[in-house]
């Protein structure tokens, strides 16, 4: 009886450590006035420094948004994006909006909301070096180096798909797009938009990248894992946003048009 006691003491304990935490995290950015959103800043369309020296991007409009309606200012913290979860794991930052992939890895260290875009896989090479690689007719094997973001599914993909290549991590894509350029590395492995973004941004250099994606990846917001309060009133943002058609404005100004290049840094 008295060991029972004991359990149903320490499941109460963690029951209601969990849901202080929830309450607090919430109170928190009620009581600061203050939303704090982790990004990396520069994983272009979803987030990049604009030549006035200011965030922009698809999830920086979709923080803006988020704030505005919770009637709190927005505070952006960029981070590397190997540390985000950390960061959100420790109460460093409220949510993640950072081109982060929803997979069962990371919904075991975080909630996640969404998502709010769908993307996948492609590769980003030299127009040259894409005809050099389909001669070898295979990518996976040594003697090509592969670069992709540290941290991210994409490196994973790497190690996973290609595991005779020669990954080596980038901690930025513009890190990782500069050592395709200069031929570090054969080919970067990244989403789909970010591929494309890159070629545009570097027009005096003939990049490729694939048609279509090689793989369906879902874009959400990680949340932490005990914040369910905070959880429910972000899911319930997004369902309004797709109700009124605000997600889709947003979609097609900055996957559909890409005048926002111009403003770009």
């Amino acid at each position: 009886m008295r060991k029972f006691t004991w359990l149903v003491i320490v499941m109460c304990i963690t029951v209601f450590s969990a849901v202080a935490q929830t309450e607090s995290a919430l109170n928190r950015i009620i009581e600061n006035n203050e939303l704090r959103v982790g990004t990396t800043g520069n994983q272009p369309p979803y987030s990049m420094m604009s030549k006035s020296d200011e965030l922009m991007g698809f999830e920086i409009d979709l923080a803006k948004l988020l704030a505005e309606s919770m009637g709190v200012e927005l505070k952006l913290v960029q981070l590397p994006f190997a540390d985000l979860l950390p960061s959100l794991e420790k109460g460093d930052i409220d949510v993640v909006m950072s081109g982060m992939t929803m997979t069962p890895e990371r919904n075991m260290k975080a909630l996640f909301v969404g998502p709010y875009m769908v993307t996948g896989k492609s590769i980003l090479v030299k127009s040259d070096k894409l005809v050099e690689l389909d001669e070898q007719l295979e990518i996976n094997q040594a003697g090509v180096t592969v670069v992709a973001l540290k941290g991210s599914t994409s490196e994973k993909f790497v190690k996973e798909a290609m595991p005779e290549a020669k990954l080596t991590p980038a901690n930025s894509y513009d890190e990782a797009v500069a050592m395709v350029i200069s031929d570090e590395a054969a080919l970067m492995v990244a989403d789909l938009e970010i591929c494309a973004v890159s070629i545009l941004r570097n027009s005096t250099v003939v990049l490729s990248t694939l048609e279509y994606p090689m793989t369906i990846e879902p874009i959400g917001m990680a949340i932490h894992a005990n914040d369910f309060l905070l959880e429910n009133v972000v899911s319930n943002y997004f369902k309004s946003l797709e109700m009124v058609g605000a997600l889709a404005k947003l979609e097609m100004i900055w996957f559909d048009n890409g005048s926002w290049l111009l403003e770009m840094k």
